[in-house]
């Protein structure tokens, strides 16, 4: 099984992993949204996203660069 949104942790990490050196700050939601559809573990209704969800994982990946 892969991750589905609500793995907000996992995903922020490995959005770290992918570029370390990318402020979050600086990505659009859109962009957001691609990048974790793309992830190898992802695996979850890309439809099944919401704001609030976004804004959660963008936390958390926040949280991880600034370490």
């Amino acid at each position: 099984m892969g991750w589905k949104w609500t793995d907000t942790q996992a995903i922020a990490e490995a959005l770290y992993d992918r570029d370390p050196e990318l402020d979050p700050r600086t990505v659009r939601f859109t962009d957001l949204h691609q990048w974790i559809c793309e992830l190898d573990a992802f695996d979850d209704d890309p439809k099944g996203s919401n704001e609030r969800i976004l804004e959660a994982i963008f936390l958390a990946w926040l949280e991880e660069f600034e370490g």
